[in-house]
């Protein structure tokens, strides 16, 4: 067990709490699963954590895009709260819908007057339901291990990673923020469909903001924490757990301070 402390956001449509917080446990941490509306009325909570991570689902039905109702609660009622909480250290993660909440909340563009970044529909038209491996990169956020090839399910229609422009690709290269990327189960690059399940440029599957202490991953480590998620499980090497917990292990040890 690490002294970090986490918090788990959750309202209507999200559906991976549960797995979240199993996860983030697994990892040790002190979890405390609490709806965004509390957050919301009592934003001082943020001050007694380290970790914030807002898990997959399909919040508020998606009904205007995905995680835009979410993620613009947070813009209007949260970001001065949430710029502080990363300005003092705190680590935030945000996971399939958690990743597209934080798109739509500025995170990953702090003192941007317009948006840069979208997760827009598959290339495929279609949602995507299916396992992936995925590589770490050498990013800003140092807990992201570079080369380590993870494989994880993916499970969305809106996972593409777009950008408004090459500025905007370069600038994310230039600051560091491609922390994971597509490959294939052999950590060659991923160049086309299905390795690359949602067509996202770069076949980038996550990234984090300059700081390195606020990520965003399309794809779901909490999917596989024991050795029988994965569905080749009898043809793969004996393993203690699954990969997602050194995921996860990775990220509460960071926001304990035990890695630098």
């Amino acid at each position: 067990m690490t002294n970090t402390r986490a918090l788990v956001l959750r309202t209507a449509g999200i559906n991976c709490d549960g797995e979240t917080v199993r996860a983030l446990e697994l990892a040790g941490a002190s979890v405390e699963l609490l709806h965004l509306q509390r957050i919301l009325d009592e934003p001082a909570r943020l001050d007694e954590v380290s970790l914030l991570v807002i898990p997959g689902g399909f919040s508020y039905g998606d009904d205007v895009s995905a995680g835009r109702v979410f993620g613009l609660e947070l813009r209007h009622s949260l970001a001065a709260q949430l710029s502080a909480f990363v300005e003092r250290g705190g680590f935030v993660l945000g996971v399939c819908n958690g990743f597209q909440v934080l798109v739509e909340s500025g995170l990953f563009e702090p003192g941007s007057a317009r948006r840069n970044l979208a997760l827009a529909n598959n290339a495929s038209n279609r949602f995507e339901c299916r396992w992936v491996a995925i590589e770490g990169q050498a990013c800003a956020a140092p807990w992201v291990e570079p080369g380590l090839v993870m494989p994880v399910p993916v499970a969305n229609g809106e996972g593409r990673l777009v950008v408004r422009d090459d500025a905007t690709l370069q600038r994310l290269v230039e600051n560091r923020q491609l922390a994971w990327r597509y490959v294939r189960a052999d950590g060659q690059p991923a160049e086309s469909f299905p390795d690359n399940p949602n067509g996202s440029v770069l076949a980038i599957a996550g990234i984090c903001d300059p700081t390195g202490r606020v990520l965003g991953l399309m794809p779901h480590p909490e999917r596989n924490l024991t050795p029988w998620n994965h569905p080749h499980w009898t043809r793969l090497s004996p393993r203690e757990e699954g990969e997602g917990v050194r995921f996860y292990r990775r990220l509460v040890e960071a926001a304990s301070g035990a890695l630098v």
